[in-house]
């Protein structure tokens, strides 16, 4: 889940970068092909990240990662044509007003607001509610050709859910969601959720994260690049200059978006 900025930030924010033109992405090369039965993303590629807007397939990088209900099959093989690897967006810990899906979900399961319009938390320990439903969607990403899922939302036992979820209610959860993806031939990425890194490492074939260098929190992903996983990473609200010389040196896949998660990026 993307950290939340005041309203009027972001429409300063949104006022003043529009004029800004994204800079050079010379990136690593294409992704070799995966071994085993699904894709497994190395340390270091470059990539693409846009939840919003009319789709831009021309951004030369090796990875997209877009959203899985509002694009259809033919989106996923334009990309793929395009040399592209394709990421399936998901919320599988939080529940959206807006989805085609969300009459499916019983109120029981649904909890506080997470801060963006129309989502709430879910009662992850519900999962004999909520394990179906998340296959249904894991269906969806495998029968449009995704090669990858990012599941957000994963970190609700360290937020004000209305339910008293623990970190072993989290751990159970996640490990779920990637066993569902995996037995789908999907490659998963482990969303934010950096305490229990240690834990999941095994069970995830990459990472996503937001706002690790303003935070001061990029060396605990480094377990995953140790580990030959690439780690996907953005920052809203630093300057390249400001994180990109330490995301080159620990290994990220970093560049700057606005919170919109448009078109434009600023790659490292």
């Amino acid at each position: 889940m993307r950290r939340l900025l005041p309203l009027l930030a972001v429409l300063l924010l949104l006022a003043t970068a529009c004029t800004t033109a994204p800079g050079p992405d010379p990136g690593p090369g294409p992704d070799p092909k995966p071994t085993g039965d699904r894709w497994q993303p190395r340390p270091g590629l470059a990539w693409q990240w846009q939840l919003s807007g009319r789709l831009d397939p021309t951004v030369d990088v090796p990875v997209y990662d877009i959203d899985g209900f509002d694009h259809p099959a033919s989106t996923v093989r334009d990309l793929h044509a395009r040399g592209r690897k394709v990421i399936c967006y998901l919320s599988t810990g939080a529940w959206e007003d807006f989805r085609p899906d969300a009459g499916r979900f019983p109120k029981s399961v649904l909890g506080e607001g997470n801060g963006w319009e129309g989502e709430r938390w879910l009662d992850i320990r519900r999962t004999d509610v909520l394990e179906p439903l998340m296959a249904k969607r894991l269906d969806m990403c495998r029968d449009k050709g995704f090669d990858a899922v990012e599941p957000d939302n994963m970190d609700g036992y360290r937020n004000r859910t209305g339910f008293p979820l623990t970190a072993a209610d989290q751990l159970r959860y996640n490990r779920l969601i990637a066993r569902l993806a995996h037995d789908r031939g999907l490659a998963v990425g482990l969303k934010n959720d950096l305490d229990q890194i240690p834990k999941l490492l095994a069970d995830f074939d990459f990472a996503v994260n937001e706002q690790c260098a303003e935070y001061d929190e990029c060396g605990r992903l480094a377990p995953f690049v140790a580990a030959g996983k690439a780690v996907f990473h953005v920052e809203y609200e630093l300057d390249t200059r400001e994180f990109c010389p330490q995301a080159r040196k620990l290994g990220l896949s970093s560049m700057r978006k606005r919170y919109e998660l448009g078109v434009w990026r600023r790659p490292c």
